[in-house]
């Protein structure tokens, strides 16, 4: 806090900060004053004004009050909340407004989706050799195997995922910015923060089952409003979660055609024959250990036993088997029963209806 008072109090010409942080010295500090500036920018709006376990609101209060009036306030967002709406119709002038081109689906079988995802890699290097592509997935051996299969087709590729240490990804990261590399393929820990302003595709190459990682990872594309598009492979089990991401985006995503014939003949070596030597490849380097030691290594690092949370795991799924069991014997009981008092009602003979009295019925008499 000493030192960063230090540097405000040289005023400089820009000011980069969490809303918490720039809070607590206009709170604390008598000299400190923002109220001259001319332009506030607030990136990942969506996150500083959401209201929940990170609840911004009474920083941002503070900072609002600290800022002059007359200004302009830019934000920016991968997805246009509801919230963005409200602020959008509450604006006193005309707001600018820019929102990036629909998205793009490509409807594949799952079993030969890797065969496509080279295909249009090959088209994009064919019809642009500059451009850069980011591919994402949603694990980290996947990652790392579809790392392993397009470099094996010489293209130059990278992997980020969090199963990687921390000075691989700055490394690998350093070479998609540099343009050695111009495929990265990432898990979503590269779908927020990722400052690349070179990216003109993004590839989903599994359908996120939420929409909002959907819109975030399609931000990485085209930022600052250069030409860019973003392509979903989806398959025949995905169907629901594409209606899902076009109720959430407001917009219809326009298919996108490739040539079949041309993903026929790559089909065989793609899927049955290169897929399957990474797959062994990564077997052999005991990459699913390591997943294991990583997280022991986090649980220590949380101040946790590895062993007694690996019994209390097994308690746990020894706990759901026995009522899981307990529920089956419990259901198989009751379908016994049905059956028995079914078949015991159809065997039974009819009730014989009782015999209608003849003459008048005698009256009761009330003590």
């Amino acid at each position: 806090m000493v030192a960063q008072a230090l540097e405000l109090s040289r005023k400089p010409h820009v000011i980069i900060a969490t809303p918490g942080r720039l809070a607590d010295h206009l709170r604390s500090s008598s000299t400190f004053s923002i109220k001259k500036i001319r332009f506030l920018v607030m990136d990942e709006t969506d996150r500083l004004l959401e209201q929940g376990c990170t609840d911004f609101t009474v920083d941002l209060e503070t900072i609002l009050e600290a800022v002059p009036a007359c200004r302009q306030t830019l934000l920016f967002n991968a997805m246009l909340t509801d919230t963005l709406r409200e602020l959008q119709g509450l604006a006193t002038n005309q707001p600018f407004f820019w929102e990036a081109q629909a998205p793009r689906y490509l409807l594949v079988p799952e079993k030969v989706k890797d065969a496509y995802l080279v295909h249009l890699i090959q088209c994009f290097q064919d019809e642009h050799e500059d451009w850069s592509i980011i591919i994402f997935t949603n694990t980290c051996k996947t990652c790392q195997i579809l790392c392993m299969m397009l470099r094996k087709f010489s293209f130059p590729t990278v992997a980020l995922h969090s199963m990687m240490k921390q000075k691989e990804r700055f490394a690998d990261l350093a070479k998609f910015k540099s343009s050695i590399y111009w495929i990265l393929i990432a898990t979503d820990v590269a779908s927020r923060g990722l400052d690349i302003s070179t990216v003109q595709v993004v590839i989903n190459h599994n359908t996120p089952g939420l929409p909002r990682i959907y819109i975030h990872r399609v931000g990485r594309t085209a930022p600052a409003g250069r030409q860019g598009q973003a392509i979903t492979l989806v398959t025949q089990y995905d169907i629901h979660l594409v209606h899902g991401i076009k109720e959430k985006i407001k917009k219809k995503l326009e298919e996108f055609s490739v040539e079949e014939a041309k993903v026929l003949q790559i089909l065989t070596q793609v899927s049955s024959v290169v897929r399957r030597e990474c797959e062994i490849k990564l077997e052999a380097a005991h990459f699913d250990e390591k997943k294991e030691i990583n997280k022991w290594k986090q649980l220590i690092l949380e101040g946790k036993d590895p062993d007694l949370e690996a019994k209390c795991k097994a308690e746990l799924a020894k706990i759901k088997q026995k009522n899981r069991r307990f529920k089956e014997k419990v259901g198989e009981t009751l379908q016994r029963r049905q059956k028995a008092g079914r078949a015991g009602h159809k065997g039974r003979p009819p009730r014989a209806l009782p015999a209608a009295r003849s003459g008048p019925v005698p009256s009761q008499h009330l003590a």
